[in-house]
Order: C-alpha cells, then sequence, then structure tokens
C-alpha cells in the first residue's frame, strides 16, 4: 500500500519539475533575445541618459557656482560697510573729543576775555581818575 502511494506523488513532482525547467528556458531564451538583439539600443539609451545626468550634474554646479559668488560679493560688501561704519565711529568719537576740547578752550577764552574786559574798565577808570 505505501508503494502505490508514493508512485503518484513522484510522478506528480516529475511532470512539475519538467514543467518548471521548461518555463526556465523558456525565459531564458526570451532573454537571451532581448539581450542580443538590444544590446545597441540599451548602449544608446544609457549613452543618452548619462550625457543627460552629466548635462543637470553641469547646470546644478553651475548655479551652485553662481550662488557661492553671489554669497561671496554680498559677504565682502558686509564687511566693507562694517569697516566704514566702524571709520565713522572712530571718527566720531574722534570729532567728540576735539569738540570737547575745542569748548573747554573756548570756555577758557570766555573767561580771559571778561578778565580783560574788566582789567579794561579798571584803566579806563584810572585814567578818567587822573583826568580829573
Amino acid at each position: 500500500m505505501r508503494g502505490r502511494s508514493r508512485k503518484p506523488v513522484i510522478i506528480g513532482l516529475g511532470v512539475l519539475m519538467l514543467m518548471g525547467i521548461s518555463v526556465y528556458l523558456r525565459l531564458w531564451t526570451i532573454d537571451y533575445r532581448i539581450s542580443s538583439e538590444d544590446t545597441d539600443l540599451i548602449r544608446r539609451q544609457f549613452d543618452l541618459a548619462n550625457r543627460e545626468a552629466m548635462d543637470e550634474s553641469a547646470e546644478w554646479r553651475l548655479k551652485y557656482d553662481q550662488e557661492f559668488e553671489k554669497a561671496n560679493n554680498c559677504a565682502n560688501q558686509l564687511i566693507q560697510i562694517k569697516n566704514s561704519f566702524q571709520k565713522k565711529i572712530k571718527d566720531a568719537a574722534s570729532n567728540t573729543r576735539q569738540l570737547e576740547m575745542i569748548q573747554k578752550e573756548n570756555i577758557g577764552l570766555l573767561e580771559r576775555v571778561e578778565a580783560l574786559k574788566q582789567e579794561l574798565e579798571t584803566e579806563k577808570l584810572k585814567c578818567s581818575m587822573r583826568q580829573t
């Protein structure tokens, strides 16, 4: 009884193996025909895709270089403006110090003018006293 139940299973496995091998061979021959016939087409498509990728890469590199140049120009302008402002601040501080010194000198000169006016008045009084 055991021998009879194994025989249909073995036959079924054999048939399945033959079907699998036939499907595999069929796929292999189809793939082989496509490969041998379309090699040039595939190569041309690959070359075209490669050139397009290189062109796109070059475009992106050009855009990057342009943006990098713009960024550098902006950075240089900012540095120049910063240096200009710092110089103006130093000049303003120097001008403020000069103004303070001139104001002090002016106050001293005004005091001197007042003193000379008083001295002149006293001399005028002396002269007018001598004449009388």
